[in-house]
């Protein structure tokens, strides 16, 4: 099976750069294209773009992503379009996590909360993914980060199915990690942003940024207080950012 290739306006979507910056890397031979025999078009190996990219911060390479109009797959490394394949990339956090030094037990307990945020994300678009199934999912030990994202209904179309008087996405928000809300009663389900908010809360180590639509929020280390502000660029579905 051969392996895949982007064109020079695909790679420069997956590597969240422009295509005047990849021009520049390749001149610069810090990425090296390859020619098609049958037009001679340039085009860029997935392996190519897997090596480049451990030198970027996934944070900024999720946001062109999560923006983007069309929508397009990330790539391999970041990508989990099952949540079989994010529980198998989550165990291998937790193994990284465990031996990264002065973590001692915050790396289960920041496995954990990436864990809820994930599953959140399927749990609650599973059949119902408006273009990309799945998530973007990276971590970056050096910058001490965690990337989740999806392209999903976001939180304030999830939880006005079952609250429908909810008016926007910052009241989607504050709901969404304070309040217990079960569509299939008499279940206490919902509880796993609120169990987030926890974790950060009450850890001297982890911050939390998470937006979803025009709404985003931030919970810094020891603090209970939710900020929950209006973001100036707005997208339909998640990102959250775990630092550490």
């Amino acid at each position: 099976m051969s392996e895949k290739k982007y064109t020079s306006g695909q790679a420069a979507k997956v590597l969240g750069i422009s295509k005047d910056t990849l021009r520049r890397l390749e001149i610069a031979r810090k990425l090296k294209p390859i020619r098609l025999k049958k037009n001679n078009y340039r085009c860029y190996s997935e392996s190519e773009l897997e090596n480049y990219s451990e030198n970027l911060n996934p944070a900024r390479v999720v946001k062109k992503w999560i923006e983007d109009q069309e929508g397009y797959e990330p790539l391999s490394s970041s990508y989990c379009s099952f949540s079989s394949l994010f529980l198998l990339r989550l165990s291998r956090l937790e193994q990284v996590l465990a031996q990264v030094n002065n973590l001692t037990g915050d790396s289960s307990l920041i496995t954990a909360i990436a864990g809820e945020i994930g599953n959140n994300s399927f749990d609650h678009n599973l059949g119902n993914w408006p273009d990309i199934p799945g998530i973007f999912f990276a971590f970056d030990i050096k910058r001490r980060n965690i990337v989740l994202a999806d392209r999903g209904r976001g939180v304030l179309a999830t939880l006005r199915t079952i609250k429908p008087t909810l008016k926007d996405d910052k009241e989607a928000l504050h709901t969404a990690f304070t309040e217990i809300i079960s569509g299939r009663s008499p279940e206490s389900r919902g509880n796993g942003l609120k169990f987030v908010r926890d974790v950060v809360a009450n850890s001297k180590l982890i911050s939390l940024f998470f937006k979803s639509g025009n709404a985003e929020l931030s919970i810094g280390k020891f603090k209970k207080d939710l900020k929950i502000s209006e973001s100036k660029r707005a997208f339909r579905g998640c990102l959250a950012v775990i630092k550490f």
